[in-house]
């Protein structure tokens, strides 16, 4: 079973007020948690978006949409579940920081089309040699 590639996308404004890294750490270890897949395959990264406008254009609007590309064959319940945990994990961090944002959150999982898929991760092979750096 495949582990996630997490994509956080976030308007640039989320950066002048949060923590953008320790998002991911936060995002990251959460994933991990869950077990919903073998650790070496786990990837996290976020990207800013430079260019926006949310809803009514106000300054102090802003959004992290998080999007969970998984391999096929979880349950419903399952995803609905890891969901729910890494929003919750992501809002958690976020709102350990003040902050004058309103920030619109979404999250998402995709199911990764195996068949189309290439995947060539010499870092599982590190860790199921035991190697560690």
């Amino acid at each position: 079973m495949r582990v996630p590639h997490i994509i956080i996308e976030y308007s640039s404004n989320v950066a002048d007020h949060h923590d953008v890294g320790g998002l991911v750490t936060a995002i990251h270890e959460c994933a991990k948690a869950t077990r919903i897949g073998p650790l070496g395959g786990l990837r996290t990264r976020a990207v800013a978006r430079e260019h926006y406008r949310i809803a009514d254009g106000v300054a102090d609007n802003a959004m992290i949409a998080i999007v969970a590309r998984l391999g096929p064959g979880r349950e419903p319940a399952e995803k609905t579940a890891f969901i729910e945990a890494v929003l919750d994990a992501a809002e958690a961090q976020v709102a350990t920081e003040p902050s004058p944002l309103v920030i619109a959150w979404s999250m998402e999982v995709q199911e990764i089309d195996a068949e189309f898929r290439v995947n060539r991760n010499h870092v599982a092979a590190r860790l199921v040699a035991g190697e560690n750096h």
